[in-house]
């Protein structure tokens, strides 16, 4: 006799659905839409919108809209992946923090995610397995010009997200997965202009995605320190990692097009894994109102089983009611006035921690700022070192940035080292910029 259903099976069951991906390039959109069943995924099309920039939108949507016919995926809005090079991604860590106060301390935290100032941003993140946050931020004027010309063009969009939080969640869909190293992989493709987009997940850490405009042994050098892998392992395709379709027409070369590809599976079932989202709910689209028929199944149930309930109370249960009220109408006032003592005790302590913190503080920034000299010493130099709360952003030059990481990762002062965009040479040196988390000192 078959064993009993277990999580795994249940989600490959629920691998049921279509999605619709768009990479925004320089100068082309690439898309591609795609079916995921319990059996396997099934690319229904691929194109390519040329020179998006210099036409009007009207007509190349116009275009978006006969391929969707042909491929019968006119009622999917797009998951659309902004440009990797215009989008910030962090992996932040909140030990302590409960589920439903993540929102609450990420908002605490943008102003110090993000390089841009007093200029307004958008966000959105999701939580990884291992408890970690993955962020990505843009600025909203970025966001809000590509959301303008896609709705002059007449593309429903249901997310605008980016290439790293598209494939953690294509590469865990319950469907023909390819074999991948369990220790960790560092994944490549090739992008615009000479540029390598590079993926990695580890058990050091999850989520590793950058784009490098180095050649592709150095990038894959840096990932792989930044992933705590073995310096001999090897690179795989980006196409690699994602599932193997068992339908795929022959323009869809998962070598070039892995990315609209992991979008539009990210996009097929959302209730599988929940992607970053940078659009705004209130301009996101649905892909289809057959989602609401569960919903709406559930209302109905629901409005039974109130009448049910409604149908079989009696005189009995209406005194025991009233005589309650009257119990909570006498406890009511001091309950208020407890509450009140409460907010004011919190309020008092929130305020003594804030001014403990504050005196603590300087002591702290100049010892992190000894460590650093200490650490890091000639042919290293530094121009700008930055101090916040928990963390510090260090600025400069070197002639070998690779093992600044380790070195800062060792000191008692420092962990969680890594570089903010990507490294550029100047003359003999190398520019870096580095963020690291500061440890608590007593």
């Amino acid at each position: 006799m078959p064993g009993p259903l277990n999580f795994g099976d249940l989600k490959k069951y629920l691998a049921f659905g279509s999605g619709v991906g768009i990479e925004i390039g320089a100068q082309d959109l690439k898309v591609t839409a795609a079916r995921v069943r319990p059996d396997g995924v099934e690319v229904v099309g691929v194109t390519t919108i040329r020179d998006f920039s210099q036409r009007p939108a009207a007509q190349w949507g116009l275009e978006y809209s006969r391929f969707l016919q042909q491929a019968g995926a006119s009622h999917l809005a797009a998951t659309v992946l902004l440009p990797r090079r215009e989008t910030i991604v962090r992996q932040i860590a909140l030990p302590g923090v409960a589920p439903r106060d993540l929102a609450s301390a990420i908002a605490l935290q943008i102003d110090s995610l993000h390089p841009y100032g007093e200029d307004e941003v958008v966000y959105g993140w999701s939580r990884l397995e291992n408890g970690s946050v993955l962020l990505g931020l843009l600025r909203r004027a970025t966001l809000d010009g590509y959301a303008s010309i896609f709705a002059e063009a007449g593309i429903a969009v249901a997310v605008f997200t980016f290439s790293a939080a598209a494939i953690y969640i294509a590469h865990r869909l319950p469907v023909a997965q390819p074999s991948v190293p369990n220790i960790g992989f560092v994944a490549v493709a090739a992008g615009e202009n000479g540029w390598l987009e590079v993926y990695g997940e580890s058990a050091a850490r999850p989520i590793f995605s950058a784009d490098f405009d180095l050649p592709p042994e150095r990038a894959v050098a840096l990932a792989i320190s930044e992933l705590r892998l073995e310096p001999d392992q090897a690179p795989l395709s980006l196409g690699g990692v994602l599932p193997v379709p068992r339908k795929n027409p022959v323009a869809n070369d998962l070598s070039e097009r892995a990315l609209p590809y992991a979008a539009a599976l990210s996009g097929a079932c959302p209730w599988l894994g929940s992607t970053v989202n940078l659009l705004p709910p209130e301009q996101r689209r649905s892909n289809s109102r057959a989602m609401y028929i569960p919903t709406a199944v559930l209302g109905v149930l629901l409005f039974l089983v109130a009448g049910a309930l409604v149908g079989q109370s009696s005189m009995e249960d209406r005194r025991h009611l009233k005589a309650l009220e009257a119990e909570i109408a006498q406890i009511e006032p001091q309950a208020k006035r407890s509450g009140i003592l409460d907010r004011e005790m919190l309020r008092a302590q929130t305020r003594s921690r804030l001014l403990d913190e504050f005196r603590s503080r300087t002591k702290a920034d100049l010892d992190s700022l000894n460590e650093l000299t200490a650490l890091l010493k000639p042919p290293t130099w530094t121009s700008m070192v930055d101090f916040s709360p928990g963390a510090a952003t260090i600025t400069g030059e070197t002639d070998q940035a690779a093992p600044l990481l380790k070195l800062l990762d060792a000191s008692p002062y420092f962990y969680g080292s890594t570089f903010v965009g990507s490294i550029a040479k100047s003359g003999g040196n190398e520019q870096f910029q580095i963020r690291v988390a500061r440890r608590a000192r007593p």
